[in-house]
């Protein structure tokens, strides 16, 4: 599996390195380490120790150094050795260090070269640090599956009107659906007009009133997604600062398997908790009830042959997830090419 390797993964959530906490977690089949330096900002190594390759997880960590559980070793958070009980410190003992950043309240790691890390290029979700806590609702989902197979789920929605009829479907299949790209963007639009609201949306559009509502799923490289949903009861004017964002985001950790984050938002009724805790049950019983087991089944029945090569049959309501999967493998293709950018990894 060869991934593109100069770009920002979801590493996290920033508050599983507080409070003086390390976060194990392997991503692109690589085993890393994250965790505070001296400065507070957030730092990742390879969970490896270079001297006898002890997890280095399995040790200790305080003022911004991680020590070997096995011999001793500390190393800081750009990789460097700290402190060699056995003899010098010197520069040749490193473990291998890779960029990190916290932005938007979500912790990244960049899988590639450090040199050409910049923060700039994470994608805008701006949405969550302009949301009250209470009423942010975020979750990790560990899912047994392919990390393009979770992409597909997110950018082809009409799964929702069957997989989903009870919490987030029925306006999907009946939808005008339009596929736009912007830059390495994708985006799929759905509107529909004078229909009946999903069970969620019925907060935004209360029984017994019908709904116009507009769903934009938008896809940035490599599995980062925001779907934002407008609805308002037909024949008044759409309100956009009522508009409420969710962030989905896949990260592979190993060829079958993927972090799937969510980080759902409102921006009415924002101190409601009683509603935050609906929604949350909602989002549960969809993503971990209902998409996990069903990813998880179609990823078996898939077992380790190449997507392609299996002849999907191909719909309509295809087009964005398929116009995703080909602009991911030309961007992948495309950094292979380029010498400066070789940086794809593989598992």
């Amino acid at each position: 599996m060869t991934y593109l390797g100069d770009i920002w993964y979801q590493a996290g959530w920033p508050e599983e390195i507080d409070e003086g906490r390390m976060l194990a977690r392997t991503i692109l089949g690589r085993p890393l380490l994250f965790f505070r330096d001296a400065d507070g900002r957030p730092a990742a190594v390879l969970d490896r120790c270079p001297h006898r390759f002890a997890p280095l997880s399995a040790g200790k960590y305080a003022d911004g150094v991680v020590t070997c559980g096995y011999h001793g070793l500390a190393f800081d958070g750009a990789g460097r050795c700290a402190h060699n009980p056995h003899g010098k410190a010197t520069g040749a003992i490193r473990v291998e260090s890779f960029a990190a950043a916290e932005r938007h309240q979500v912790l990244w790691v960049w899988m590639g070269d450090a040199a050409l890390a910049d923060p700039d290029r994470i994608p805008d979700l701006s949405f969550i640090d302009q949301t009250p806590p209470t009423a942010v609702i975020k979750g990790l989902m560990p899912t047994n599956a392919e990390y393009r197979l979770l992409i597909d789920n997110i950018m082809d929605l009409s799964h929702a009107d069957y997989l989903h009829p009870t919490t987030l479907g029925g306006t999907f299949t009946d939808a005008k659906m339009t596929v736009l790209h912007d830059g390495d963007s994708i985006t799929v639009e759905y509107s529909s007009i004078d229909c009946e609201p999903a069970p969620a949306l019925r907060v935004m559009v209360p029984p017994p009133l019908r709904a116009d509502v507009r769903v934009d799923a938008r896809w940035h490289p490599p599995g980062v997604m925001v779907i934002g949903v407008s609805a308002h009861p037909t024949g008044t004017p759409p309100n956009p600062a009522a508009d409420n964002f969710t962030l989905h985001s896949m990260t592979p950790e190993t060829a079958s398997s993927t972090h799937y984050f969510y980080c759902s938002t409102r921006p009415f009724q924002t101190d409601d908790v009683e509603l935050s805790r609906s929604l949350k049950a909602i989002l549960e019983q969809a993503f971990a009830a209902e998409d996990k087991p069903m990813l998880e089944k179609q990823q078996q029945r898939i077992g380790d042959a190449d997507f392609w090569s299996l002849k999907p049959l191909l719909l309509p309501v295809d087009s964005g997830a398929v116009q995703v999967r080909r602009k991911l493998e030309a961007l992948i293709e495309a950094q292979q090419a380029d010498p400066p950018h070789q940086a794809a990894r593989q598992a």
